[in-house]
Parts: C-alpha cells; structure tokens; sequence
C-alpha cells in the first residue's frame, strides 16, 4: 500500500510537467521558481502575523493552566487530563465541519469568528473562579481552533502558486512557532513583574489574542471564480475526473491522510513530554525554557523544510521529521537527566518542523482548491483524533514499567522510526523502473 500511495502521489507532480510545446514547458519551469513576490503575499504575511500573535496567547497561557488548576482552584491533577481531552476533542470533530462549509460559504468568516472566539475563551479562563469555568474556556478556545484552523488553511493555500505550497507553510508555522516561543517567556516575565500574582498575568494573554482577531479584518478573501476549462485541467492534472465542490476527493488524498493520520496514532500531546521533564525533576522555570526551546527550534526548522518540500519528493521530507521524533522520544526514555534532556528537546522539536506545514502543503497539492477546505478539515480532525487516542494510551501506560512515560515513550520512538524506513523505502520502490 505505501509503495501504491507513493508512487500516486508522484505522478500529480510528474503530469503537469509533460507540455507538448515549448513555450509551455518554459512556463511550467517559470512557475516552479516562484519569485518572493509571487508567494510572499499580501494574506499569507497577514495570516502568519494573526496565528503568531494568538499562538503568543495561547502559550502565554499553557504553561500557567496546572498551576491555575491544581494550585489557585485546588483540583485534582485528573481535571487537567479531562479539560484538555475536552478541548482537543471540540477541536478536532469541529476542523471537519467547519472545513468542508468554508468551501461554500467562504473563508474569512470562519477564520475571523475562530479567532474571535479564541479570545473570549482567554477571557474566560481569566475571569475563572472554579474549574468548570476553566473548562467551558479551553473548549470555546479550541471550538474557535477547530473553525479557524481548514479555512485559514485552505484560504493559505488559495493565496500563494501551487508550486510554492512548501515554503508558503513553513513559512506560516515559523511565524505561528515563532509565538509559541514568544508567548512563555511573556507568562515568566509576567510573573516576575506581578510577584507571582497568577491571576494578573492571564490577563495578559487576553491583549495579543484579541489583537489576533482584529487582524483578520485586513484578510482579504481569494476570488475562486475560474474558466471552466482552466478548471477542468487543473482536475486532470490532480488525476480527478472533474471539479465540482461535491465531487469525491480523489485517492491519492485518501491514500496520503490515511498513511499519516496511522502515524499519528504513536504521537501523544506534548503536555505530556513536559510532564516527563518535570518527573526527571527539574524546576518549573525549566520546564517553561525546555518548553521554549522545543518551539525555538521548530520555528527555525519550519521554513527551510517548507522550502525543501517544493524541491524533493514529500515522502522523504516527512521522514526526516519521523526520525527526528524517534531519536526525541528515544532519547527521553532513556536518558535520567541533566542537559542530555534538552538536547532531546531540541532534536524532537525538528519533528513538528518537518511534519506540520510538510502535511498541510502535501495535502493542498492533492485536490483542487474548491475542495482544499473539506480536505484540510477531515485530514486535521482525523489527525487531532489520532493525538487524542496516543495521549489516552500514553496516559493508560505512562506508570507501567519503569514508569514516568519510560514505556509509551520507547514504543512510540521506535514506531515512529520505523514508519520513517518505511516512507523512504515505499518512495524508493516507487520509483524504480519496472
């Protein structure tokens, strides 16, 4: 199956290359080297700028839920695990619906209402005197994720040549990374500044999300309007019969999200990485600055893997995020402290790097784009269910063997290496003469 599915993937790229005249094939090399000013545009720079300053929110405020939780509230750890399983869940069944009605409806709508109500899910929180408030806050917050997430996606996609679909992602994930590095040392110097006063420096998160949400006004929505035959192409270039918004995705799509949504079964939420470092018994503080140096390094990562998958084949390049993953994980299971931990956390932050913006672009480049909407959203949702059921396993075993996650943090390093042979071996098969 991996060989079919890799083999089918390439053959989108290999079709739109094959011009009879000359003219054309000039053409076709013109687009493949997309100049600053044909990709860098106007909504994706918009875009990255929206996600960076609500991802500085939503970091800033990470970090500070446990102790909000179990020390300002006084609930017991398992609250946390059923607020976050809540929030994940909202999230995920949302990306579906909401990706396929913005092929319809448009976009922006569903990006502005997303970020919209990612801030009031901050205030919220803020506002919390008791943990269900904490609740009913992360859930609208991920309810506003789940909106946003396909039609920003998709509306990315729409804005930039399909030839840039790469870069045009990484360069998204390094400004949305950028915040998540952001976003924490703003909760530590909050605290510092407010002697420790937790309550005051939630607050803070609430200004960047709500500068977040008045950003998208500026958003302009993509005119999809096409002629029919320009439509009718690009449909036979992606190996689909014809173009229409309710038409089946095609199987290479199907091919491609299944592969990679089985992959994500081994990879579990990151809290729970965190949770694995504190256990090795480092402080809070250090927790917060491992925490910033996983998304340091997937912010300096992001781009130049973006801009390597518009050059080289997409299977190879996700694999070297798998590999990263494996090494991080191994790593963390093995090793029983000191800096050897950090530089766990690094290598594994080359995973998200490799694989984040790598997916959403490989995804766009499958089906046209009145349909990259419903794509985006049942390949994110798919994908969010599949962290839902690793973190439910990992929590499940996380005490089993040596404990402290020493166990679903060997087993999933080592599936996750394995699928990564697996990618580069399916490729390799592929494209062998017959």
């Amino acid at each position: 199956m991996l060989s079919r599915w890799a083999s089918k993937t390439g053959k989108s790229k290999r079709s739109s290359a094959r011009q009879t005249d000359g003219s054309s094939r000039v053409n076709v090399q013109a687009k493949r080297k997309p100049s600053t000013s044909t990709w860098l545009t106007r909504n994706l720079v918009l875009l990255t700028l929206v996600s960076l300053t609500q991802d500085a929110a939503s970091e800033l405020l990470y970090p500070l839920l446990p102790l909000l939780l179990t020390g300002v509230l006084a609930a017991p750890p398992v609250i946390l695990g059923v607020i976050e399983g809540c929030a994940e869940a909202t999230a995920g069944v949302t990306k579906y619906f909401a990706g396929r009605w913005s092929d319809t409806r448009g976009r922006k709508p569903f990006v502005g209402a997303g970020y919209g109500l990612a801030a009031v899910g901050k205030i919220v929180i803020a506002l919390a005197m008791a943990w269900p408030a904490v609740l009913a806050g992360r859930v609208i917050d991920r309810f506003g994720k789940g909106i946003r997430s396909a039609p920003r996606d998709a509306l990315i996609a729409a804005s930039v040549p399909k030839q840039a679909l790469g870069r045009a992602f990484g360069f998204h994930r390094a400004g949305d990374n950028l915040g998540a590095v952001i976003g924490p040392l703003i909760g530590l110097l909050a605290l510092s500044l407010l002697n420790d006063n937790l309550r005051a420096a939630l607050w803070w998160a609430v200004v960047p999300a709500i500068l977040s949400a008045l950003l998208v006004l500026f958003v302009r929505e993509p005119k999809r309007m096409r002629k029919e035959e320009d439509a009718f192409q690009e449909g036979q270039d992606l190996g689909i019969k014809a173009v229409h918004l309710h038409s089946p995705l095609p199987k290479q799509f199907w091919r491609v999200t299944i592969v990679l949504v089985v992959i994500a079964l081994v990879n579990f939420p990151d809290v729970l990485l965190l949770l694995r470092v504190m256990d090795l018994g480092f402080s809070t503080t250090q927790v917060v600055l491992a925490y910033v140096l996983f998304n340091a390094v997937n912010t300096l990562g992001a781009y130049p893997a973006g801009v390597m998958t518009d050059k080289w084949p997409r299977p190879y390049i996700y694999a070297v995020g798998l590999a990263a993953f494996a090494v991080g994980y191994l790593g963390l299971g093995l090793v029983t402290g000191g800096a050897g931990v950090f530089i766990c956390i690094a290598i594994y932050g080359l995973f998200p790097a490799f694989t984040d913006g790598v997916g959403k672009a490989w995804i766009s480049s499958l089906v046209h784009d009145d349909h990259r909407g419903r794509a985006q959203g049942i390949y994110q949702s798919l994908n969010n269910g599949s962290v839902l059921i690793a973190g439910l396993l990992a929590g499940i075993f996380w005490t089993a063997g040596a404990g402290n996650g020493v166990l679903p943090l060997l087993v999933s390093g080592t599936v996750a290496g394995l699928a990564a042979i697996a990618l580069v071996a399916a490729r390799f098969i592929a494209r062998r003469p017959n």
